[in-house]
């Protein structure tokens, strides 16, 4: 199961919702103006995008949460497209990862995980807010009991949905074409390869890892530690010197046996001349 199933299975279906795309996110920058750096590796961030079953339907932005070592998803913050009121892709010009969402009383910007997952959220998102307000254009429409619409209603008062509609900015044109077109299979396809790739090289490195720990452990259990080691020495050193010592005693031996040997070959040589002579 990938994870935007796992997602819609533990956050969006109890809810009754659907779950239209979800990506993986990292603040760009902090609400105060300082840079972030490197990702966070306590948990994992994703922006979804969902509707509601029931009509008239309602989209939302979540925030959902993925923190390390446990399987559970969590939701942390969630806005309605009402509360959206801008969406800048950034870069009119060329794909990058970077977007931001200005709601009503917040902005945060973010860094997709890939150029392809950002244009992917912002085309699906593009489409959803365009039914949204069409439809609740569609519904605050004054009409007369016959099914026609009441004389100078619509001119002389300006719908709310009219104003409050979501603005995008900064965003490429092809993102606001059809959400079934050619760009959005080969986004999808990009993120496919993205995630194999990311995918591939994790496990790569936790491989690795796996053999360095393997290594470091086979060491540390073929080779003693430092206090061992220094006792060893100690030990290898007294049994020089003992095989030292034992070897000038042996040589002292040698040199009295050898001494011993001439002396009692000279004094069989004597007995024998004093024999010759007696004869």
């Amino acid at each position: 199961m990938n994870i935007q199933s796992a997602i819609s299975r533990e956050i969006f279906v109890p809810r009754d919702e659907k779950l239209l795309v979800s990506i993986e996110v990292r603040r760009r920058m902090k609400r105060t103006g300082l840079s972030l750096t490197g990702r966070n590796k306590k948990y994992l961030t994703f922006l979804c995008l969902s509707v509601t079953n029931s009509r008239p339907a309602k989209v939302f932005i979540t925030k959902v949460k993925k923190f390390q070592g446990t399987r559970q998803f969590a939701k942390r913050s969630q806005w309605s497209v009402e509360q959206l009121r801008q969406v800048n892709g950034t870069n009119p010009d060329k794909d990058t990862p970077e977007f931001d969402l200005v709601f009503d009383r917040t902005t945060d910007q973010w860094e997709a995980s890939s150029a392809a997952e950002k244009c992917m959220f912002v085309q699906v998102l593009y489409h959803a807010c365009q039914n949204y307000w069409e439809a609740k254009l569609g519904q605050e429409k004054p009409t007369s009991p016959g099914g026609q619409k009441t004389p100078g209603a619509a001119e002389s008062k300006k719908s709310p949905a009219a104003t409050n509609k979501t603005n995008f900015i900064n965003c490429q044109p092809k993102l606001m074409g059809d959400a079934c077109s050619v760009n959005m299979v080969i986004y999808r396809c990009k993120i496919f390869l993205n995630r194999m790739k990311t995918s591939m090289t994790a496990n790569q490195e936790r491989r690795q890892r796996e053999a360095a720990g393997k290594s470091s452990r086979s060491r540390s259990k073929s080779s003693p530690s430092p206090p061992a080691v220094r006792k060893m020495g100690n030990m290898m050193r007294r049994a020089s010197q003992v095989l030292s010592e034992r070897g000038e005693r042996l040589m002292k031996a040698d040199d009295k046996t050898s001494h011993m040997l001439h002396g009692a070959r000279q004094f069989a040589e004597a007995a024998q001349r004093l024999a010759l002579k007696q004869i």
